[in-house]
């Protein structure tokens, strides 16, 4: 239906305080009557749906709900991928919670374009949104899109990250344009989008983990990015 569900103070705050307003408000009649729910609701210059307790819990996605959630449409708006000035690209990650750690991370470093092809776990589930801590409200977010077209959108340099052999992440130059893109947990990049790639960075690491989780990865990526264009306070 277009639509998705947030639960908790932080993200409704958030979600508030964006761009996006929510189409409905839900409290508990317990979350009610604490003042930072109190304040969420009369910001929000929404009537809310007020449940009981027990119905409130059944319904909520987490194990100690807070008592505040809300329900949001999912926005439509396209990335424009030919004027942005770097974006992430997901093949294949199926772990909802990674997808919503690395749309944190890309929001924390200043990548305002997401782009999800088939296979990547929703968006806008409940456990990506968990994850994503608001960040999802910060970015421009495509699903079920084919990556190889979008690619050719965005015309900057493709990047994607290799275990071994290939530059670097320090020596990488990523000052300009760059598009990353992450694959599945175990699979990671299929040959056909890698060969893609202009570039391929190396994460070194000297303990004796075989590789990084990809969020981790990714919000390596992020930062050296954002440290090589200067844009850390």
């Amino acid at each position: 239906e277009g639509s998705a569900r947030i639960e908790g103070v932080h993200l409704v705050e958030t979600c508030l305080a964006s761009r996006h307003r929510p189409a409905a408000l839900i409290a508990s009649e317990s979350g009610l009557a604490r003042r930072e729910i109190a304040a969420l609701v009369k910001a929000s210059k929404l009537q809310p749906v007020v449940l009981a307790d027990a119905l409130f819990a059944a319904l909520a996605d987490t194990a100690t709900p807070t008592g505040i959630a809300a329900e949001i449409a999912i926005p439509e708006d396209a990335p424009d991928l030919a004027a942005a000035s770097g974006c992430v690209f997901l093949e294949g990650v199926q772990d909802a919670s990674n997808v919503g750690a690395i749309l944190r991370s890309a929001a924390a470093f200043g990548l305002d374009d997401v782009v999800l092809g088939p296979g990547c776990a929703d968006a806008w589930s409940p456990k990506a949104l968990r994850a994503g801590m608001g960040a999802h409200f910060a970015l421009c977010i495509a699903s079920r899109t084919d990556l190889a077209a979008a690619f050719e959108r965005f015309g900057g340099t493709i990047a994607c990250t290799v275990v071994r052999d290939g530059v670097s992440i320090s020596s990488a130059d990523l000052r300009g344009r760059i598009g990353w893109l992450f694959g599945g947990e175990g699979q990671g990049v299929s040959a056909a989008l890698a060969a893609r790639a202009q570039l391929r960075v190396t994460i070194p690491m000297p303990g004796a983990a075989e590789s990084l989780n990809v969020a981790a990865a990714a919000a390596i990526c992020f930062y050296e990015r954002a440290r090589q264009r200067d844009t850390l306070a």
